[in-house]
């Protein structure tokens, strides 16, 4: 880590922040002369900080705060070691923490380590998740009083019209995507397509496969925090928020995932298309924890407004093959690159917790070889069928009551998460439709 400062003479300032269960980075801003310090014995602030609500602020009954005096965690940094922060004018690095109890073991309460104790469940039995995020946003002009399209970069006109895959739109902001795919390559982020989706300014970059999962989940983290902070620099906002708009298409974080046995072999190919049994368990555990893993897909009050018929969500509790209308769908194509494609989270969630929830599910369903029901064919939307939660209240009381997700996520991260959501709840009730859309709009 301390190479990367010195052939980086540049850098004048450094950031060195963890992900909160909103996936919102906290952290501090360190002089870099003082940076050796960090690498060395990482940094301290209150465990209550990574259970901040969507506003920043504490949980009101959270025995984190007063109850506990407040008390400090240690961060370390993570592997990833430093990153550029190419949406900056200074020169600046990042180094992203996680954190420790003071003596030594993982804080539980920590989303990243949410994710690093399913990994070891895979890791006990000799198996590696190999995932991928396709990751949807809007570019968004909020200026004004209503939400719209930014003005083309090219043109300087404001095109206000959805276009599916249009190259027309992409070139509308091609500057843009230069730089967003210059900043993905300095800060070692797999982007791999863009398309332009059916919202109006919406758009989707695909990152590249890992059979590191920790990693995926930080690149989508990562990814979602460039790409915020350099459509800024370029006079506009983006936003993974789920519903930025009435009338348009929510916004996506879809996963795929397949597993790797000791030999590197992917235990979901049979050599066929219908893939094997354990592929079936996997997909089994997803949609028996899905109505319970709701508040985790869906964490906001705006999620919900995603999650209607026909609107390119899903909301019936179901898989399929090649079929986009189902909540869990297998897709075609090679036989060895057999998967699962999850298509329920919302761009507004945490990756840590998403990624967590999906394959803890995957993992519950092949050891319990749970059996899915048969495969649906045709819409989702038309058929009578168990329903992902359609509200946040409902969502939460499932979410507490579940035994799938206490075997997915510690105690305390399910009480931390919970608290922070009903906070956000009754908060959110006193607010404005026009003031909820501002306070999602930037942070999620």
């Amino acid at each position: 880590m301390k190479s990367w400062l010195r052939k980086n003479p540049q850098v004048r300032t450094i950031r060195v922040a963890a992900a909160d269960l909103n996936g919102q980075p906290r952290g501090k801003r360190v002089p870099v002369r003082f940076a050796d310090k960090v690498v060395e014995s990482g940094t301290r602030f209150p465990v209550s900080v990574l259970n901040l609500d969507i506003w920043g602020e504490d949980i009101d009954d959270s025995p984190l705060v007063f109850e506990s005096g407040d008390r400090d965690g240690v961060l370390l940094p993570t592997e990833r070691g430093f990153l550029p922060m190419p949406w900056l004018e200074a020169p600046t690095a990042l180094l992203p923490i996680w954190m420790f109890r003071e003596d030594g073991r993982p804080y539980e309460g920590d989303p990243r380590h949410a994710l690093r104790a399913v990994l070891d469940r895979y890791k006990a039995k000799g198996l590696t998740p190999v995932v991928a995020v396709e990751l949807e946003f809007y570019l968004i002009d909020d200026s004004g009083r209503s939400l719209q399209v930014p003005v083309s970069e090219r043109s300087g006109k404001r095109r206000k019209a959805a276009e599916t895959m249009s190259i027309r739109a992409l070139d509308s902001f091609d500057q843009f995507f230069t730089d967003l795919y210059d900043a993905c390559e300095e800060m070692d982020i797999p982007a791999d397509t863009a398309i332009s989706e059916a919202g109006l300014g919406q758009f989707e970059i695909n990152l590249m496969h890992s059979e590191d999962a920790l990693r995926a989940a930080d690149d989508a983290w990562l990814f979602k925090w460039l790409v915020k902070g350099l459509a800024r620099r370029h006079g506009f906002a983006a936003s993974f928020m789920a519903k930025p708009y009435d009338d348009y298409a929510g916004s996506g974080l879809h996963t795929h995932f397949s597993v790797l046995d000791e030999n590197g072999d992917n235990i979901f190919d049979d050599g066929g298309e219908t893939g094997t049994e354990v592929l079936r368990h996997a997909i089994g555990g997803c949609l028996d924890a899905m109505a319970d893993s709701a508040l985790i897909f869906a964490p906001h009050h705006n999620s919900y407004d995603r999650l209607v018929p026909e609107a390119h969500a899903p909301t019936g509790i179901c898989w399929a093959y090649e079929n986009r209308t189902a909540a869990v769908r297998v897709p075609s194509g090679d036989a060895r690159a057999r998967r699962i494609e999850h298509r329920v989270a919302g761009g507004d969630v945490n990756p840590y917790l998403m990624l967590a929830v999906i394959l803890g599910a995957a993992m519950n369903g092949m050891e319990d070889a749970i059996e899915p029901p048969a495969p649906i064919t045709g819409n989702a939307y038309a058929l009578d069928l168990p329903r992902i939660p359609v509200t946040w209240v409902s969502a939460m009381d499932a979410f507490e009551g579940s035994d799938h997700i206490r075997r997915i996520f510690a105690p305390e991260m399910i009480r931390n998460f919970l608290l922070t959501k009903r906070q956000e709840a009754h908060y959110m009730e006193e607010l404005t439709e026009t003031e909820r859309v501002e306070i999602y709009l930037d942070t999620v």
